[in-house]
């Protein structure tokens, strides 16, 4: 019997326990460790709100946690709780699947501003992360800028322009609705170094911009490449690029219409945020052109009027104490995917915080197979160690409070049951609340 021990419950650690079990049948117990008392991850407290086909994904990674090998181990934080020297004692392989949860800087004068955020606050802070839930941005200025060109930042932008009535059906928790609702703000202003060809919004989040009931999205058609130059762009990209042309094109009377522009602003790099008394007043750029596809400040600058500030610019793992860390790339240090021998990652904490949901499915997979490699080789030992019966033995020790799969099913019952009228839930928003929903 082989003892595997993943550490986060989101679709990267999922996928490597749906991996580990196809691979070893019965032999193998696999135990997928988060530090919050909810599974998922990404799913849960990263995926837009208003994206719930998204989040069904949810129902394949919950067969797996209720099968009979694997074990969800809720409220239990590795390098704090339990160290990684002690989960590499009682199992075979220990493989961190830990995502990337924390925001990439910009690094320039006044990030430090009051309402100046990164996407993994901002995001967290609408998705209900308890880390996040306290945040309280102020939307009560005219102006927001997010920063970036990729689906995170058409996230924000859709969630800041949207109406109540459009939230219908989404799991957007209360504190952010109830914030959203008397909100100021008339012009989102998306910021990108690079232009139009260079930009990572996939066409079907892009193209929900114009289907807003009180936003339009705004492109300067001079940002504009000659469509001839579209040919050789790969479909997805060309497809989204043809509605940056579908935005240039709206008439100016159908923007009329509209109480909220959602505003393109590209070939422009931030190179600091301009405040008033401690909070951000505006994001002063400096214009770029485009060569070999990157970009070069060309020496002129203005600033972009700013109430509010999202960068969506990326985003980093979280070191471990005893796990290598790469700090420059903001992941594990690992060779694809080995860290040390026994110890591995996988999805985001691997590679980075790229690709789509999906990608993390082979990544889970062939990590498994590096393990079955190991294992084969003697690299992981001759087994015999502890596994779940040892953490048992030393979480009771400790007295540590663990939160099982049958527990987050009742937690999630009682979000189910607390839902406003048209949402699928309504998500605690901190540890203690889900502790106690879980009863006794």
């Amino acid at each position: 019997m082989r003892h595997i021990a993943i550490v986060g419950s989101g679709p990267a650690g999922y996928y490597t326990a749906e991996a580990a079990q196809k691979h070893w049948g019965d032999d193998v117990a696999i135990d997928v460790f988060d530090q919050l008392p909810v599974p998922y991850g990404l799913i849960r407290t990263g995926v837009a709100p208003d994206h719930q086909s998204i989040k069904g994904v949810s129902r394949r990674y919950e067969k797996v946690a209720l099968s009979e090998n694997v074990r969800f181990v809720g409220n239990i934080n590795i390098g704090r709780d339990v160290s990684v020297a002690e989960l590499q004692g009682l199992y075979d392989a220990v493989i961190f699947a830990t995502g990337a949860p924390n925001d990439r800087a910009l690094g320039i004068e006044g990030e430090d501003l009051a309402n100046v955020f990164g996407s993994a606050a901002f995001v967290g802070w609408y998705n209900g992360h308890p880390q996040f839930a306290g945040l309280g941005p102020d939307l009560s200025g005219h102006h927001a800028v997010v920063i970036g060109m990729g689906n995170v930042a058409l996230d924000v932008a859709r969630i800041l322009s949207k109406t109540q009535d459009e939230f219908a059906g989404s799991d957007i928790v209360a504190h952010a609705l109830d914030a959203l609702r008397p909100s100021k703000i008339r012009t989102v202003t998306i910021v990108g170094r690079r232009g139009p060809h260079q930009i990572m919004m996939t066409p079907k989040e892009l193209g929900e911009l114009m289907h807003l009931e009180r936003a339009s999205p705004r492109v300067d058609p001079g940002d504009l490449p000659p469509e001839a130059d579209d040919a050789i762009l790969e479909p997805g990209l060309r497809k989204s690029v043809n509605l940056l042309r579908d935005f240039a094109a709206i008439p100016e009377s159908e923007r009329a219409d509209k109480a909220i522009e959602i505003e393109f602003d590209m070939f422009a790099s931030p190179t600091r945020f301009v405040g008033e008394n401690g909070k951000v007043s505006g994001v002063e750029v400096e214009r770029t052109v485009v060569e070999a596809g990157r970009a070069r400040g060309t020496g002129e600058h203005y600033v972009i009027p700013a109430s509010l500030v999202v960068s969506c610019i990326g985003y980093r793992s979280s070191p471990i104490a005893d796990v290598p860390f790469d700090e420059r790339a903001g992941r594990f240090a690992n060779d694809d995917g080995r860290i040390l021998p026994g110890m591995y990652c996988v999805g985001w904490a691997r590679r980075g915080p790229t690709g789509t949901i999906g990608t993390n499915r082979p990544d889970g997979y062939d990590v498994i197979d590096k393990v079955a490699e190991d294992a084969q080789a003697g690299v992981l030992g001759r087994g015999g160690k502890q596994g779940r019966a040892g953490f048992d033995a030393l979480a009771s020790e400790r007295g540590l409070d663990v939160v099982t799969f049958r527990d987050w099913q009742k937690i999630e019952e009682a979000e189910n049951a607390a839902a406003r009228d048209g949402s699928p839930r309504e998500k605690f928003v901190d540890v203690a609340s889900m502790i106690a929903a879980r009863g006794n």
